[in-house]
């Protein structure tokens, strides 16, 4: 048994009654819901070190380019600078015209008041109304029975109106029940009733009913359950849009939103990355890029991802997880060598056939549609890593498709070293290895000079090596070239091997382009060396991976 003491807690949530759960028959989202962002309001009250209006502005801009049409941007009442941002936003004509703007106020008169005041000259609005609802609230904190929270509502509701008449606007209404999770749904059904009654929403003035997991106190299909109750059994239905606000106390921020979505649900408040209160609120660009991964148009554009997170990291001070679902550095990399090799083949599957779906094993969205590389961050190496992976990264990278077995030999090589050296390695790490391991060995053998006659039956090689320092002059024939050579290398050296394989491609295209070659031999201990020779010449290439191949065994049995 734990030594926590968990019988302290109990159950906080209240089930909706008289469910038809019906929400439960589907299973997927089939169009985006309405989006709002809630970062500079919910998100920037919660950061350590709130954005200054410069910062404010740029991110208001990244926003309206994601494609944001609704944007809450602030309590205008609160303080001197979200009621300057505001009139900044509206007195430097920065809102486009098909933006609407959200501001939020409590159920207060002079807040209420001041707040229609920071909107003055601005075209398109939403006033957000809100109170606390919950039974905690209720009793810890406001003291008041359900009749006086429900009169603290529609007073607000009815200065709205007040206020709208005497500014001549029309701008829309949003209304929430504050701690939503912890109201009995009956209740929060009625307060809600309460406040349309008074706003009477119409099909050309819809009025937003918002659902808020203030504090995440249940399972996401529980808050579902809620929803669906209040969607099916709230007044003016066909001209109220639901609003969903998640939190992310449990860590199921997304799964309410999905499926509150599932369950009656139309509208979303988030913020990028999950940013907000405590855990976090909803992360938009999770919840968007499920739905994209899915076949889905969200209506936002995060095809510059890194750009994002970017100016994101750099104007909350806020850091974005490596593992974060999507924009996260480590989010599409490959470490183990089974994941890179399936990576890799589904890769090559897809250059050799005709694909109309992304299908790629271990990647759920093809990481060029966020703006993130192949080369940079999918295939990643350290000792994990495995021969598919790295082949891959030469080939992609640097254009060297080594053989099926040579590619296992530099796997083992590369993980060596990272191993060792206790790090990751980068492509221009694991190129710097590969050449200085296997490409060119010049020591202890070195050819110095080659020329060959040609025999009727027979390929005659005479060569000059260098070994240990001493020079000599050598001639043997073979089938061909590359035989010749090692016939005459194996007999000046007194060592014996077989089965040599020889592969070989261009490195690059045009009338410069470098042939490389790659050539391994089997020596009578039965090991197996590999070596790899670059040259304009092929031939010169040839013989420079068989120098490399046998300088490595030698070197290896040293």
């Amino acid at each position: 048994m734990s030594k926590m003491n968990y019988t302290k807690y109990t159950k906080q949530y209240f089930p909706a009654v008289g469910n038809s759960m019906s929400w439960t028959k589907n299973n997927s989202i089939s169009k985006a819901p309405i989006w709002c962002s809630v970062d500079l309001r919910d998100g920037n009250q919660s950061l350590i070190i709130p954005m200054s209006l410069e910062e404010k502005l740029d991110f208001f801009k990244l926003l309206v380019d994601i494609g944001f049409k609704e944007i809450e941007v602030g309590f205008p009442a609160a303080s001197d600078t979200e009621f300057l941002f505001l009139r900044t936003l509206i007195e430097q004509n920065l809102i486009p015209d098909d933006v609407t703007v959200q501001v939020l106020t409590q159920s207060r008169e002079h807040i209420i008041k001041k707040t229609f005041e920071s909107l003055k000259g601005c075209k398109n609005a939403i006033v957000h109304l809100y109170n606390s609802t919950s039974v905690a609230q209720r009793e810890q904190v406001f003291k008041k029975s359900k009749q006086e929270i429900i009169d603290i509502a529609v007073s607000g509701a009815e200065l709205f109106n007040k206020y709208s008449k005497e500014m001549g606007v029309n701008y829309r209404y949003e209304y929430s029940p504050e701690s939503f999770t912890g109201t009995e749904p009956e209740f929060a059904l009625e307060i809600c009733n309460a406040v349309l009654d008074v706003w009477k929403p119409t099909a050309d003035n819809k009025v937003i009913i918002n659902l808020p997991v203030t504090v995440q106190v249940s399972m996401p299909h529980v808050y579902a359950n809620q929803v669906e109750y209040i969607s099916e059994n709230i007044k003016y239905r066909e001209n109220v849009i639901i609003s969903l606000h998640p939190h992310n106390d449990r860590g199921c921020a997304v799964a309410d939103a999905e499926m509150g979505l599932l369950a009656g649900g139309d509208r979303i408040e988030g913020t990028l990355f999950g940013n907000g209160e405590r855990t976090g609120n909803v992360d938009i660009v999770t919840m968007a890029l499920n739905m994209f991964a899915q076949g889905v148009d969200s209506g936002l554009d995060f095809s510059d991802l890194p750009y994002v997170t970017e100016l994101y990291e750099r104007v909350t001070r806020m850091q974005v997880y490596d593992r974060t679902p999507y924009a996260g550095k480590l989010v599409f990399a490959a470490f183990s060598g089974s994941h890179q090799d399936a990576i890799a083949k589904g890769m090559k599957w897809r250059e050799d056939h005709t694909c109309r779906y992304w299908t790629v094993p271990y990647l759920p969205i093809d990481p060029k549609d966020v703006g993130r590389e192949y080369e940079t961050d999918v295939i990643r190496i350290n000792s994990q890593s495995g021969k598919g992976g790295i082949g891959y990264l030469l080939e992609h990278n640097f254009g060297y498709v080594l053989p099926p077995k040579m590619r296992e030999a530099v796997g083992y090589t590369v993980k060596g070293f990272s191993d060792r050296g206790h790090k990751e390695l980068s492509a221009a790490e694991v190129l710097e290895i590969f050449t200085s391991e296997y490409v060119g060995i010049n020591a202890p053998l070195e050819l110095l000079d080659y020329h060959f006659i040609r025999k009727p039956d027979a390929m005659k090689a005479i060569i000059t090596i260098s070994m240990n320092g001493e020079t000599k002059d050598i001639s043997a024939e073979g089938n061909g070239r590359l035989d010749a050579v090692s016939n005459a290398i194996m007999k000046q050296l007194g060592i014996h091997y077989s089965n040599l394989t020889y592969n070989e491609h261009a490195l690059s295209t045009g009338s410069s382009s470098k042939a490389v070659t790659y050539v391994s031999v089997t020596f009578d201990d039965g090991q197996t060396s590999w070596g790899a020779g670059i040259d304009d010449d092929i031939i010169s290439a040839s013989i420079s991976a068989l120098i490399s191949a046998i300088n490595r065994n030698i070197k290896n049995n040293n």
